[in-house]
Parts: C-alpha cells; structure tokens; sequence
C-alpha cells in the first residue's frame, strides 16, 4: 500500500486534514483554510526548492617577482601584534590601529603580492581637516580629542581587501498576507488571506569588498565605504611610499561567509523590494546558488586614528580617496554635569523669578 500524503501547514507547520463540510483543507490548529489544488501546488513547489551554493575560487593575489620586494621593510606592533608593511624611506612611530609603538623587523617576505591598488587621493591635511570638522560645535567632548598633537597622530595605511566577483541565481519565497476587516451589529470580524509567493532571477556581483586585516573593523571598514574601483591601478611598490600598508592576516577562504553573507543580504534585499501589494510580507527559503565565483586581492587607502578615553577605544576613519568619514565621540561626563547643573540653576532662577512676579501682581 503507497504511504498517504501529509500536508504540514504553512502557517503555523500543523498537519492538514480535510473537511467534509467545507470541502476544504483545514487546519485544526488555526483554523486556515486551504483549496486542495493550491496546497498539494504548494508542496510540489516545495520540492523542487535547492539548498544553498555558494562556493568560490579563492585563487587571488600573485607571487612577488625577484628584487619587487627589497624596498620594502616589516614593522610589528608590540601590543596587537599585527604586522605592517612600508617602504624604506617611511619612519616607524606607532601602530595605525592601535597606536601603541611598532619595531623594525627588517626585509619583508611572504605572503601575496596585490593584484590592484587604489591610490591615495587626499592627503592628511585633507584628513586632519574632516576630523576638526568632525569635532567641531560639540562642546562636551573630551579635550584629549581637541589636542592638537594628539589630532597630528592621523596616519594613512592602505588595508588589504579581498574582492569577490559571483554571479548569484536567486530563489526566495516569501509568505504575504493580506487582512480584511468588517463588523455586523454583533460581531468584528478579521479574515488573513496567506500567499505563497515566489521570486526568482541572477545578480551580478563585482568586486565585494571584505578587508583582510583582523585588526580593522568590518563595519568601520564597510561604513566609509564605497571606493571608486575605477581608479585602481595594478600594484606597484611606488604606491606604499610615505605610507604603511597593513599585510594580510585574513585570508581569501576565511573572508568566504563575510562575503557570502553580504551577496545574500543584498539579493534578499533587491528582490523583497518586488513583492508589493501585501499587509505583510515574510522571507521563508533562500536558495542562492553562485557561477564564476572568483576572488582578488587589492589594497584600499584609509586615513586612521585611534585612541583611548577612559580605559574605551575610539576609532577614526576616512576613506583615502572619497574623503568619507566616521567615528564615534565620547563624553565628557564631568563637562555634562557641569552644563548639567547650570541648566539646572538657571531654570530654578527663572521659576523663582516668575513666582515672585506672580506674587507681586
């Protein structure tokens, strides 16, 4: 005897029996509705959905050629021990990520030569500039912040970026609803229709961006994003001169779910941005497959600062070449509770004073 159909149902996951008297599949859990015909088109549809595929060739970055590398020096940093990578004309001072002190190793070896690189575009009084701007009316920052030694400390540092290229084919259902209601002289009624709804297409990605350092934030990183790739060049060891280039401590295999995880988002994002028309809308299945995934490597120009205010740290960035900036500002709390106590006096002055007119009236 062939084994019987069971229907689970799409609304709360119960299992489905059908009604005589309605003729009708129907849930005995929430009571939903269902044509027979457009549930078991439900289930096939179910079916034929795919898992996730998102595999990449992680084949970026190329060998150094013989003498590409004798210009170049390695310092590494006491405290976070990353390694970083400058010509050898560029004096060592401290670290751009942690500004803790770095030492001179020597010659530099190893790793991957960048397959681009985007040029630094503005210079650091262009930085030092967005960050007095940036400081700029807001009376209760601390004054460590408004030193202007400390604002100096502003270093250029080219961090590596791993750029994937996919072409992702795309199948997302969602569920929509859509609720009607009405009253009678008794009763209020409220009737959800649900819908199974179903998009699907290819997206092609070019160049996503994850930064291959661990000591950079992925979302500082991201936030001072986009860069204009069209003024990449391909890697010369000219281009590190005056600056520090961070060398890699994040792989291209390792940055695969950062990378994944943003194709995703975005497709998700540009394809629920079609489903309209409905109450609500609820992604249920996402099944991404990618084609010609690839992987490079460049290096992006970043202008950073970093410090320390009461045992917090604070981290300042700009986008070398668009000259976007962010950072977060501390409070000076005994500053605010100085103003504090002002406001505080001044409105009981005033109070005061209104009573006392009131009285004499």
């Amino acid at each position: 005897m062939a084994d019987l159909q069971e229907y689970k149902c799409p609304c709360c996951g119960g299992a489905i029996t059908f009604d005589s008297a309605l003729q009708k599949m129907k849930c005995p859990y929430c009571d939903t509705e269902f044509e027979p015909d457009t549930l078991a088109s439900y289930d096939d549809e179910l079916k034929t959905e795919q898992a996730e595929d998102m595999k990449w060739d992680t084949e970026a970055g190329s060998e150094w050629q013989a003498g590409e590398e004798d210009g170049l020096r390695v310092y590494v940093c006491r405290s976070c021990g990353g390694e970083i990578v400058a010509d050898e004309t560029t004096g060592a001072s401290s670290c751009p990520y942690c500004d803790n002190p770095v030492v001179m190793m020597g010659q530099f070896t190893g790793g991957l030569k960048p397959d681009y690189v985007i040029p630094f575009k503005l210079d650091k009084k262009a930085a030092v500039a967005a960050l007095k701007r940036h400081y700029g009316g807001k009376k209760l920052l601390p004054g460590v912040f408004k030193d202007q030694n400390h604002i100096e400390e502003v270093k250029g540092i080219y961090v590596p970026v791993w750029l994937f290229d996919a072409d992702a084919s795309a199948k997302i259902r969602y569920r929509g609803t859509k609720t009607r209601t009405w009253s009678d002289s008794r009763y209020d009624f409220t009737e959800v229709s649900h819908y199974s709804v179903t998009r699907g297409g290819t997206v092609g990605f070019r160049r996503v961006p994850v930064d291959g350092s661990a000591k950079m934030d992925d979302a500082l990183m991201e936030s001072i994003e986009p860069y204009h790739f069209e003024e990449a060049a391909e890697f010369r060891t000219a281009y590190l001169a005056g600056y520090f280039a961070d060398k890699y401590d994040v792989d291209a295999e390792e940055s695969i779910a950062r990378a994944n995880d943003r194709i995703k988002r975005t497709t998700e994002e540009a394809f629920a941005r079609t489903v309209t028309g409905y109450d609500s809308v609820i992604p249920e299945n996402t099944g991404i497959q990618l084609e010609n995934g690839c992987a490079k490597y460049a290096l992006y120009p970043v202008w950073l600062l970093n410090t320390e205010w009461n045992g917090e740290k604070y981290t300042f960035a700009m986008n070398g070449q668009t000259g976007k900036f962010v950072g977060d500002l501390p409070l000076d709390k005994g500053a605010a509770r100085k103003m504090q106590i002002g406001l505080t006096a001044l409105i009981t002055a005033a109070a005061f004073a209104v009573s006392l007119l009131l009285w004499l009236i």
